[in-house]
C-alpha cells in the first residue's frame, strides 16, 4: 500500500510516477477524503477537549457540593456526539483505506518508462540456443512419448489442466526436488505453507481487492478461503502483524506449492499445452529485508533463480520490465525468459520483484533496528522456478530427431534416466 504521507507531501510527484505505469490518480477523490479525515479529526479533538473541560468542571462542582446536573447533561451530550463522530471517522478511514488499496506501487527510479512489453529492456542472455530442424512443441513431444495427457485431464476437470504420466510425472517431481535442494543450499529456509488462505492474507500481498476475479475460492464456515495463486501469499503473510529483529534480516525462504489461477481475461493466450494452466507447480523464493538491503537482495534473488536455468543448461535472458508492464504491487521487476524452440522465442519462466514497503504496509510487517523505532520491512519474491514451464523447456530444448528427450545431466540422478523415450 502506498504511504499516505507521500500523497500529502508530494502529490504531483506521486501522480507523475503513477502515470508512467498507466495509472491516473484521482486527485479530487484523494483531496476530498483527506479533507474529510482532517475535519473529522479536528472535530474529534475539539469534542475531546470539551469533554475534558466539562468533566473537570463537574468534578470541581461536586467537590464544592454544588449542583452539577446541567453540566452532567452537557457531558452526556458531548459524549454522544463523540461516539457518533467516531463511527463516522471509521467510515471515512475505511473509504480512505479502500482508495489507497486500489493504487499501484509507484515504479522505482531505475525502471525504464514505457507503456507495454515493447519498452522492456534486455539485460543479458545466457546459453546457446539449440539448432533444431523443424522443432516440435511440448504437446506433440509429450503426447507421443505417453508422458502428457491433455484429453483425459479435460475429461476430468476441463480446459487448462494436464495429466503427467510415467517419466513425465517423475520429471516434474525431479525438478521440484532439484530446485528445492539448490535453493536451500543457497541459504533459503524451506517452508511448506497452507494452500488455502484467508482474505487478510490475499489483501496483504495485493491480490485483494483488485484481482479477486483471478482467484479460486471455497466456502469455509460462514466465510471463504482462497486457493493460493502463488506461495508468495502464505509465505509473505507468515510475518503479518509482526515486528522482525533487524539483525535477523535479510530473511530468505523458499517454498514448493501448487498454484491456482482462474486466468480471467486471458482466454486465447497460450491455450495449447501447459504454459498457462489453472493448476501448476512452482518453487517460490521470498525475502524480507531492510530498506538499505533490498536492492541488492533483488539482484541476489534473481541470480538464484537464474542459477537453476544455468544448472539445467537452458538458454534464457533477463529482462527489466518497464513501468507499464510491471505487476500491481511491484516497484521493480526482472523477468527471466527461457528459450522455446517451437515458438522461436523466449518465454517468461520467472518474475523476480522488489515491492519496497508496499506489501509490508498492507500486511503490517515491520522491523525494529538498533534505535528501537519500528519501520516497515521491504519484501521481494521470485519463481525459482515455475516447474511446469521448466518441464516444457526441457522437452523442447532436449528433443532429439527420434522424438526422445535428452535429460540435463544434473537432473539425471533425480530422474534415474538420461533419456526419456
Amino acid at each position: 500500500m502506498l504511504d499516505a504521507n507521500l500523497l500529502r507531501t508530494d502529490l504531483d510527484a506521486v501522480a507523475a510516477r503513477l502515470a508512467e505505469r498507466g495509472y491516473t490518480l484521482d486527485r479530487a477523490r484523494y483531496q476530498e477524503l483527506d479533507q474529510r479525515r482532517r475535519a473529522a479529526l479536528q472535530e474529534a479533538e475539539a469534542l475531546k477537549a470539551e469533554r475534558n473541560r466539562v468533566s473537570d468542571e463537574v468534578g470541581r462542582l461536586k467537590r464544592a457540593k454544588e449542583n452539577a446536573d446541567p453540566l452532567i447533561a452537557q457531558q452526556r451530550e458531548v459524549g454522544d456526539k463523540l461516539k457518533a463522530l467516531e463511527a463516522a471517522e471509521r467510515g471515512i478511514e475505511a473509504a480512505f483505506k479502500d482508495f489507497l488499496a486500489g493504487i499501484p506501487n509507484p515504479p522505482h527510479a531505475s525502471v525504464p518508462s514505457g507503456r507495454d512489453e515493447h519498452a522492456n529492456v534486455e539485460i543479458k542472455r545466457w546459453g546457446q540456443v539449440p539448432d533444431i530442424a523443424a522443432p516440435r512443441d511440448h504437446v506433440d513431444l509429450g503426447t507421443a512419448l505417453g508422458i502428457l495427457d491433455l484429453d483425459r485431464a479435460a475429461k476430468i476437470s476441463g480446459a487448462r489442466f494436464a495429466v503427467l504420466k510415467g517419466l513425465g510425472a517423475k520429471l516434474e517431481r525431479a525438478l521440484i526436488s532439484f530446485m528445492l535442494d539448490r535453493q536451500t543450499a543457497a541459504g533459503y529456509t524451506e517452508i511448506i505453507p497452507p494452500y488455502l488462505v484467508n482474505a487478510e492474507s490475499m489483501y496483504g500481498t495485493g491480490q485483494l481487492p483488485k484481482f479477486e476475479q483471478d482467484l479460486f475460492k471455497v466456502s469455509h464456515g460462514e466465510g471463504v478461503l482462497y486457493l493460493i495463486p502463488t506461495a508468495e501469499v502464505p509465505v509473505t503473510n507468515l510475518y503479518r502483524d509482526e515486528i522482525l529483529a533487524a539483525e535477523s534480516l535479510p530473511l530468505r525462504h523458499c517454498a514448493f506449492t501448487p498454484c491456482f489461477r482462474s486466468e480471467a481475461g486471458s482466454y486465447g493466450r497460450d491455450t495449447k499445452g501447459i504454459i498457462r494452466q489453472h493448476q501448476f507447480h512452482k518453487v517460490e523464493l521470498v525475502t524480507f529485508a531492510a530498506a538499505d538491503q533490498a536492492e541488492a537482495e533483488l539482484e541476489r534473488l534473481t541470480s538464484d533463480a537464474e542459477a537453476i536455468l544455468e544448472a539445467l543448461g537452458l538458454p534464457y535472458r533477463r529482462v527489466l520490465l518497464c513501468t507499464g508492464d510491471m505487476g500491481f504491487s511491484s516497484q521493480k521487476t526482472y523477468d527471466l525468459e527461457v528459450w522455446l524452440p517451437s515458438q522461436n522465442t523466449y518465454r517468461e519462466i520467472s518474475s523476480c520483484s522488489w515491492f519496497g514497503d508496499f506489501q509490508a504496509r498492507r500486511a503490517n510487517i515491520r522491523l525494529r533496528g538498533k534505535e528501537g523505532k519500528p519501520a516497515f520491512a521491504h519484501t521481494l519474491n521470485g519463481s525459482g522456478l515455475a516447474v511446469g514451464r521448466t518441464w516444457v523447456a526441457i522437452l523442447e530444448n532436449g528433443q532429439q530427431p527420434d522424438g526422445s528427450i535428452r535429460v540435463p545431466e544434473l537432473l539425471r540422478p533425480y530422474l534415474g534416466a538420461e533419456v526419456i523415450r
